[in-house]
C-alpha cells in the first residue's frame, strides 16, 4: 500500500511551506537541492519541521489545505520536541 505524506518546512526566516508527496526522502533533496523552481527555490525553504503519514491520497491533499488555511496558528501548536523532526536532517544533508 503506498504512503503519503503531509510535511511542513521553514527557512532561517520562519516562513512556512506546506507540501504533499508519496516520497518523503526524494522531495526532501529536491527542496534541499533547488531542485523545485518555485516557492521553496526562492526562499530558500530546506529545513523539514513537521511530517504526518496516511494511506490516502485525498486524506492528505485536505490535510495540507486545513494546514495551510491556519499555518501560523497550527504552527504554533506544534510541540517544541516536534521542531525539527528528528532524524531527517542526517538523512537529507547530502
Amino acid at each position: 500500500m503506498k504512503q503519503y505524506y503531509v510535511y511542513i518546512m521553514t527557512n532561517r526566516s520562519k516562513t512556512l511551506y506546506t507540501g504533499v508527496t508519496n516520497n518523503l526522502q526524494r522531495r526532501m533533496y529536491e527542496h534541499k537541492h533547488h531542485l523545485v523552481a518555485r516557492f521553496t527555490s526562492t526562499y530558500h525553504i530546506a529545513r523539514l519541521v513537521y511530517v504526518e503519514e496516511t494511506s490516502n491520497v485525498y486524506a492528505a491533499i485536505a490535510r495540507e489545505n486545513v494546514i495551510c488555511l491556519v499555518s501560523w496558528p497550527f504552527s504554533a501548536m506544534i510541540n517544541a520536541k516536534n521542531w525539527p523532526v528528528r532524524g531527517f536532517e542526517t538523512v537529507f544533508e547530502h
